[in-house]
């Protein structure tokens, strides 16, 4: 199974990709980690709806077909770290890819949220979104040692 985390926004801070990749070249070839930044739509005079609509055609368009959706959003379900695990199992076992989508400083577009699979929830804090990548790469790997019985999580 391959993983996807789509996120609006191409240029990050150094510490923050050198974060990322170190990650995502942790995971093994049965389970990569593979990253698909999308442009942020110019700011200017557009409305936020606006905005996240055209951020949400450039995330559509990133998107393998048939991927899994699953949208972080602030009103998401809450997991813990044994939970993701059950629940990345739960995505190999449904055969598709899964692709993990952040929104840009707007959030998602809610006709994109209408098409995820599942919703979750990364904080109760509002975190910037260079931080955000490497926090969710960090979960996802986090819950694949849990899955393999890796000591890299401990209880």
């Amino acid at each position: 199974m391959k993983l996807f985390l789509v996120a609006v926004g191409q240029r990050q801070p150094a510490w923050a990709d050198t974060a990322y990749d170190d990650f995502a070249k942790r995971f093994p070839p049965e389970m990569r980690l593979e990253l698909k930044a999308v442009k942020a739509e110019a700011r200017g005079s557009k409305t936020a709806a606006q905005l996240m609509a055209a951020e949400a055609s450039r995330i559509e368009a990133a998107l393998p077909k048939g991927v899994r959706r699953i949208v972080l959003d602030e009103r998401g379900d809450r997991v813990t770290t044994v939970q993701l695990a059950s629940r990345m199992e739960g995505w190999q076992r449904d055969g598709r890819d899964a692709a993990i989508l952040i929104g840009g400083p707007d959030g998602l577009d809610p006709a994109l949220k209408q098409t995820a699979d599942e919703t979750l929830r990364l904080s109760d804090l509002t975190l910037p979104h260079a931080f955000v990548r490497v926090l969710v790469a960090e979960a996802l790997y986090r819950a694949w040692t849990v899955m393999v019985n890796h000591p890299y999580h401990r209880e």
